[in-house]
């Protein structure tokens, strides 16, 4: 347990990682008598929830990330350093930080996860994940790449291929990311073309289990899938990829096997926990889950060193009902804030019961004017749930101006249906193909689709 200082030497609190966990754990130390340090390999915070949009050309990049040392700029006992932990020392109590080791008397990790491919690393080339700028950034590429090759693509099968989008998940960021997709074809892209009908694209969406959204309740899911269908989402289920290589989704569901041809493939199933969670089972002989989650202990600490504390998607918190909390951002954020009051606690001679999530329930955006909320005692769909989305995800962003730049840009896309961040930005431009005869069009078939995830 950490002691009370009787010197005045003050306390040392390192967090490494400045995502929801790291960042609310140290705006919440911030008027108390200790040493803050922390630590990200990024100078700014990122708001993963509308990652989304920007992979979709709604948001900038900037609209949804708060610079570091601007969000913690009144917390004085606050310092920011830019770098990668490579090692911890917990005998010495040290972060190892480039050629410098800085001390710690309690230390934070909170350094998130990364998309995970079930061993398939390889898919990676092809099917890109969704947790940074970089990775949001290289799925816009690819979604407005596929359409202007399409429009110099004179060979049916390609075109065909070019316009033919499969997301790997149903969970909230595929359900998301299909929708997003469907509206850029079907509606905010339809007349920008000369060459191709994008309202003869294919958005399909894959999840291994029996419904989309599985963490929601039935009927929600069924709302959600409904909803999707309504924009033109072909939406399959009791799905598995069984592998994606040169333009090909091969899929099973049951004994049938079936080839997508698709040269943009979005990856929004799996996470795996961050390179960190190995150094501190390295470290400190902590247990790691098959994920690479930290097994953490009521108060989140770590077993054999309780002033070591994981929060966010590398813990592994299952104290309160036998299972993993949801690696969402609600989570992060009462865990950062409930260590943060414990470190002061414990400085005063004291202690906190165990960590309790209070969830206040899981809501997902379909599509303009389409969302699902449940709120436990409470369930919301259509235009009111979609409303709902917006005001929570305004409300949990950082900085004022984001809040503010987030809001103008939704309302303006929502009267005119468009979206301004539409950049290809990146290492490619489109593949060069012969002109295209303006009477050419891509005719949709219908596809078994067959993921499992």
């Amino acid at each position: 347990m950490v002691e009370a200082l009787e010197n005045n030497s003050p306390h040392k609190v390192v967090i490494i990682g400045g995502g929801f966990g790291g960042l609310y754990a140290a705006k919440s130390l911030a008027k108390a008598k200790v040493d803050v340090t922390l630590i990200d390999k990024r100078n700014f915070h990122l708001f993963q929830p509308l990652l989304y949009q920007v992979a979709t050309g709604t948001l900038s990049p900037s609209d949804i990330s708060s610079p570091l040392r601007a969000v913690l700029s009144k917390s004085k006992n606050t310092k920011v350093l830019l770098g990668e932990v490579s090692d911890i020392d917990s005998t010495a109590q040290q972060v190892v930080l480039g050629d410098e080791k800085i001390p710690y008397d309690t230390l934070i990790v909170a350094t998130g996860a990364k998309h995970s491919y079930f061993g398939k690393d390889n898919w990676e080339e092809f099917a890109p994940g969704l947790k940074t700028v970089e990775d949001a950034i290289e799925m816009r590429r690819r979604i407005f790449m596929a359409f202007e090759a399409a429009e110099k693509e004179t060979d049916p099968e390609k075109r065909r291929a070019w316009l033919t989008f499969v997301i790997v998940g149903g969970g909230p960021t595929g359900v998301e990311l299909a929708g997003a997709i469907a509206e850029l074809a079907y509606k905010t892209l339809k007349e920008d073309f000369r060459n191709i009908d994008t309202t003869e694209a294919q958005v399909i969406l894959l999840e291994g289990l029996d419904r989309v959204l599985p963490p929601f309740a039935p009927e929600l899911s069924q709302e959600a899938e409904a909803s999707l269908k309504q924009l033109g989402v072909k939406v399959q289920t009791k799905t598995m990829v069984t592998n994606i290589e040169n333009d090909i989704v091969t899929i099973k569901q049951g004994d049938d096997v079936t080839e997508i041809g698709s040269k943009t493939v979005l990856w929004a199933a799996g996470v795996k926990a961050s390179a960190m969670g190995k150094v501190l089972a390295e470290k400190t002989g902590v247990e790691c889950d098959r994920a690479g989650r930290v097994i953490v202990e009521a108060d989140l600490s770590i077993k054999g060193h309780n002033n070591i504390f994981v929060v966010g998607d590398l813990a592994n918190f299952s104290h309160q009902n036998g299972k993993p909390l949801p690696g969402v951002a609600p989570v992060a954020k009462q865990e950062g804030e409930y260590v943060a009051k414990l470190v002061q606690k414990r400085l005063q001679g004291q202690t906190l019961p165990a960590f309790k999530y209070n969830d206040y329930g899981s809501l997902a955006m379909i599509g303009q004017n389409s969302a699902v909320v449940d709120l436990g005692f409470m369930k919301l769909t259509g235009f009111f749930a979609w409303l709902f989305w917006l005001l929570i995800h305004i409300y949990f962003l950082i900085e004022f101006n984001n809040k503010l730049v987030v809001m103008i840009q939704w309302a303006w896309n929502y009267v005119t249906r468009n979206r301004g961040a539409r950049l290809i930005t990146g290492r490619e431009v489109p593949p060069t193909v012969k002109t295209v005869n303006n009477n050419s069009h891509y005719q949709p078939t219908e596809s078994r689709l067959p993921v499992n995830v």
